[in-house]
This record gives C-alpha cells, sequence and structure tokens, in this order.
C-alpha cells in the first residue's frame, strides 16, 4: 500500500545529483553520474525521481553541478510535464553562489546554499536523496516511521556484507533502532550483534523536520573544520543531541532486504544491468503498479535481419531498446540501449552497449560496457585479451572492458 497522504504532500523532496562519480572512470568525464544511462532507456537519477512521483511527492529540486550538461537536458525533456498550477514541480538547482562566493562544498553544503528555496516553499518535511542509486522506493512508508517514531532526522538503510560496507556510510542500533554510531566509510565496519558478517549501510536517504534541518545546516556552516557533509559532519555531530533513528529499507511483500544498488564502479555498473535480463529480477522494470519514469524518444522497434547460415539476425536472453537494427549478427545476454546498430558476422555476448552505437562487420565483444556514440571498427575484437584491452581502453578490477569514443580517438555525441 502507498502512503499517499499529508505527510508526503507537505514533503519537498532534493535530489543530490552533482556528484561527478570518479570510480566509474571515464564514463564521468563529460557527464555527471546520475544522468550515467541504465537499463535500456534510463538514466540513473530516473529512479529516485519515479520514486518521487510514485510515492505522491510532487514538490521535488534536483540539485546539480559537475558537468550536468545532459543531466540538465534529460531532467528538462524527461520530467518538465509537472503541473504548477496544482503545486507540483521538479527544478534545477544548480550551483549558483547564492550564500557563498564558492561552489558546492559537500552534500550539506549543497543544501545549505540553496535554503532561501526551501524556505519559499515551506515544507513540513525535507526528504533528501541521493541521484547516482537504482532503487524503488515508496518514500511514503519512511515518512510514516519519521513521525510515528518523533525522530529528528531519519537514515534510510540497507544490510550489506561486511566486506562491502567501507564504501558507505554504516551505523550502529540498538532495539529500538535509534542510531547509536554512523561513520562514513570505515575501515573495518561493525557486524550487526545478531547478523555476524552483516551490517547497516546507509543509503543516502534522509528525512529532516524542517526545522531541525536549517538549525542543523546553519551550526553546521559555522564550524570551519567541517567538510559541510551529510555522512561525514552533520548525521555523526546530531546523534548525541537529537532523535536520530534508522529506517531499514524492506521489500513490502516478502519482508526481507530490498533491492537497491550503488552503480558507481564499472564492474558494479555493468552486473546491475546484466541482471535485469534475468527471468525474474529483482528490479522489475516491467511492474505497471511502479513504472519508472524518462524521457523516450520517438523511435521505430528494434529490427532483426538476415536468416541464413552464418549471417542471422538474432538476439537471445537480452533486452534490446527502440531503434536497433541486429542485421545478421548475434547477441546474447547483452542489454542494447536506443539505437544500436550491430552489422553482419558480429557477436556481442554479456556486453551494455549504450545509445547510438555502431559496431562494424566481423566484431567479437564479450563482457564490455561501449559508451554512447563509438563507432567499433570492422573486425575489431574486445574482451578476449585483458593485456591487448588496457592498452587502449579501461579495463576494470573483474575484467569488464569500458570503450568510449576518446578511447577511440572519436567525438563525443552531443546530448551525452
Amino acid at each position: 500500500m502507498r502512503f499517499v497522504s499529508r505527510l508526503t504532500r507537505q514533503t519537498l523532496a532534493l535530489v543530490l545529483a552533482g556528484g561527478r562519480g570518479s570510480r566509474l572512470y571515464d564514463l564521468t568525464n563529460w557527464r555527471a553520474k546520475p544522468a550515467v544511462p541504465f537499463g535500456g532507456k534510463f538514466r540513473i537519477v530516473d529512479f529516485p525521481l519515479s520514486n518521487c512521483v510514485n510515492s505522491g511527492i510532487g514538490r521535488v529540486g534536483v540539485i546539480t553541478q559537475y558537468k550536468a550538461h545532459s543531466l540538465i537536458r534529460h531532467v528538462q525533456r524527461a520530467w518538465g510535464t509537472f503541473r504548477p498550477g496544482m503545486d507540483e514541480f521538479v527544478e534545477l538547482l544548480p550551483a549558483q553562489q547564492r550564500i557563498e562566493t564558492s561552489w558546492y562544498e559537500g552534500t550539506a553544503d549543497a543544501v545549505m546554499q540553496n535554503l532561501d528555496i526551501i524556505k519559499a516553499h515551506g515544507p513540513e518535511y525535507v526528504l533528501i536523496l541521493a541521484g547516482d542509486h537504482v532503487y524503488k522506493m515508496d518514500y511514503g512508508t519512511m515518512l510514516a516511521a519519521h513521525v510515528e517514531q518523533e525522530a529528528d532526522v531519519t537514515v534510510g538503510c540497507v544490510e550489506v556484507p561486511v566486506e562491502e560496507a567501507s564504501a558507505f556510510g554504516v551505523m550502529s542500533v540498538n532495539s529500538d533502532y535509534l542510531v547509536t554510531e554512523f561513520l562514513e566509510k570505515p575501515e573495518n565496519p561493525k557486524d550487526l550483534p545478531d547478523k555476524p558478517g552483516r551490517t547497516l549501510a546507509s543509503m543516502g536517504i534522509y528525512v529532516f523536520s524542517t526545522r531541525i534541518l536549517f538549525e542543523e545546516l546553519e551550526r553546521d556552516h559555522e564550524l570551519t573544520t567541517s567538510s559541510h557533509d551529510f555522512g561525514k559532519d552533520i548525521i555523526p555531530s546530531m546523534i548525541a543531541r537529537r532523535r536520530v533513528v534508522a529506517f531499514p529499507f524492506r521489500d513490502p511483500i516478502r519482508e526481507t532486504g530490498a533491492y537497491w544498488r550503488d552503480v558507481g564502479t564499472i564492474d558494479a555498473l555493468w552486473q546491475a544491468n546484466l541482471e535485469l535480463i534475468g527471468v525474474s529480477p529483482e528490479l522489475d522494470l516491467y511492474d505497471p503498479e511502479w513504472p519508472i519514469w524518462t524521457y523516450q524518444e520517438q523511435l521505430p522497434p528494434a529490427k532483426f535481419v538476415f536468416d541464413e547460415d552464418g549471417r542471422r539476425g538474432t538476439a537471445v536472453d537480452s533486452m534490446v531498446a527502440g531503434g536497433c537494427i541486429v542485421s545478421g549478427a548475434t547477441v546474447r545476454n547483452s542489454l542494447l540501449f536506443s539505437q544500436v546498430r550491430v552489422h553482419s558476422y558480429s557477436e556481442v555476448n554479456d556486453s551494455v552497449i549504450f545509445p547510438d552505437v555502431d559496431i562494424g562487420r566481423n566484431c567479437e565483444i564479450r563482457r564490455a560496457v561501449i559508451d554512447r556514440g563509438c563507432r567499433i571498427p570492422e573486425g575489431s575484437r574486445i574482451g578476449f585479451d585483458p593485456e591487448a584491452d588496457s592498452e587502449r581502453f579501461h579495463v576494470s578490477p573483474k575484467g569488464i572492458v569500458l570503450v568510449t569514443p576518446e578511447m577511440l580517438e572519436q567525438d563525443y555525441p552531443h546530448g551525452l
């Protein structure tokens, strides 16, 4: 059941979408991490924005900074259809030096520098969201828990293996889920008392009562020793003075840990995309009850041509978006975004191909991520010789090959 109520209608959501995402290497040379394509037709930022719409939160600000052109362009196209007369909107909030002569210095500073805009909207609650995670979540349940627990701030969290937790903010809680400790990216995370090998990681989602948020931001702003970050500074400093409550994110049907992915590395991005190809993936993009919204170009259907021995256009265990043409080639266990062309006698296996890629004849590609607009030369072999691949491309720790136009000495396409 969705918690669309007075709570959601009196909430302002702020999506922090200014991060560079340096662990994605060349994929974020010319775009912010939230603008990276995902799932065949979406961008990462579409997931928190869709969650807001589906949760009944109609007032949303998207805070941008790093190389935001393609992100801004996408948000304008995909999310510019709200009804301003009904007090529904998605506003873009680029770094403007509204109260300082510097750019955003941290996640908390990004919100602090837009404090006047938040005050003008007059929300009772402010929902802070990371713009670079993939998941489906009803924020209404978290808002309801925030009010029921009489919390000053509620922190969304998921259980993760201890060996993976050093990439996140990690928290300890008591039996009432009051947060007793919060450490940002600790080297040696602590196990949960009742679940050895597991710990609670912050999702980068916070619900603040608005008055408390203002007080904490203004307090942090005066501290010259602060890095002005929610995870490093704001939340840890509140634990001793305020009521900080953890909200475990669970699947409402199975009552287990819900799907949530930080696709911040090449390996994680590749794996999360290919998980969608499975018969029953954890992230169901075909769920009509919780659609993921995006900008969709008017494209013709995907087409598979030629049917002769050695030259048959086929795609098996794959997802293929509109506008694609598989011409006498074979695609297996792969995800093709829009307007990809795979020419005759080529094979694509276990790969993620971003939009507008052209793969020439007689190519062999496996375990790769091919960036938007690449033109793969005829006869190329990618993903078979790590040493040869590393001389031209980026090879991840798990052997995934990232190919971008610059690596091929080609120009990046407009609207990346």
